[in-house]
C-alpha cells in the first residue's frame, strides 16, 4: 500500500497527541503531602515516631518500669485495724468483742474461784451472754438455719446444767438464775409407784375362785 506523505504525519502527530493524553501527569507537592498525612494517619506509631512529636527536651514515659510506690500495700498493712485493735471504722467494737467482754465479766461475776474453768455457774453465765447474742443475730436474719441449729443446741446445754445444779445444790441453782435473769422449770422428781398411781382407785379383790388352786 502507498500512503501519501501527508497522511503519514498526520497519523504520527495524532500518536504524540494520545499519548501524551494517556500518560499520567505528575502530582503536585501538595497532593503528596496530603497521601503521606494519610498513610501515616492508620499506621501504627513506633518509639522513633513518638520521640520526634514530643521533642528531644521532654522524657519518653517507661513503660517497663515498675509503678510508682504510693500505691503499693504491704502484706502487713493489709490487716485492718478492727482484728488489731478491736475497733471499726466508725469508732465502735465490733459485735463480737463486745460479746466476749461481756461473758468474761459474767464468767468473773459467777465463778466459784480464781481458777474456776468448768464449774456449772461459769458455763451457763457464758451460755447466757452468748444465747442473748444469737437471739438478736436471728431476729435480724431469721433464714440463717446453721444459726438457729447451734442456738437450740446451746439452750439445751444450759438446760441440762440447770438440772444437775438444782439436784446438787438448789441455793446455788436460785442464786444463779436470779443473778441472769434466767426462766427455767426444774425437771421433776420421778414418782415411785405408789405415788404414781395412788390417785387411780384399788382395784377390786380377785375372788377366790378365779385364783388358781396351788399344788
Amino acid at each position: 500500500m502507498i500512503f501519501s506523505r501527508t497522511a503519514v504525519v498526520s497519523v504520527l502527530s495524532l500518536l504524540a497527541l494520545g499519548i501524551e493524553g494517556f500518560s499520567p501527569s505528575s502530582p503536585s507537592s501538595a497532593s503528596i503531602a496530603q497521601m503521606v498525612q494519610d498513610s501515616q494517619r492508620y499506621q501504627p506509631r513506633t518509639m522513633s515516631s513518638l520521640s520526634e512529636q514530643m521533642g528531644e527536651d521532654d522524657e519518653m514515659p517507661d513503660i517497663d518500669s515498675p509503678p510508682a510506690d504510693d500505691y503499693i500495700v504491704n502484706v502487713g498493712e493489709m490487716e485492718s485495724e478492727d482484728e488489731t485493735t478491736g475497733i471499726e471504722d466508725d469508732g465502735e467494737p465490733p459485735a463480737w468483742a463486745a460479746l466476749e467482754e461481756r461473758m468474761a465479766e459474767q464468767r468473773s461475776k459467777h465463778r466459784l474461784h480464781e481458777n474456776d474453768t468448768g464449774s456449772p455457774e461459769f458455763q451457763v453465765a457464758g451460755m447466757t451472754e452468748r444465747i442473748a447474742y444469737l437471739t438478736k443475730h436471728l431476729q435480724q436474719h431469721p433464714k440463717d438455719f446453721s444459726t438457729r441449729r447451734g442456738l437450740v443446741a446451746l439452750v439445751n446445754k444450759r438446760r441440762r446444767l440447770l438440772n444437775y445444779l438444782v439436784k446438787a445444790d438448789e441455793k446455788r441453782y436460785v442464786d444463779l438464775i436470779n443473778g441472769l435473769g434466767i426462766r427455767h422449770k426444774p425437771a421433776s422428781r420421778v414418782k415411785d409407784r405408789e405415788e404414781q398411781y395412788s390417785r387411780f382407785p384399788k382395784q377390786k379383790a380377785v375372788k377366790k375362785h378365779l385364783l388358781k388352786k396351788k399344788k
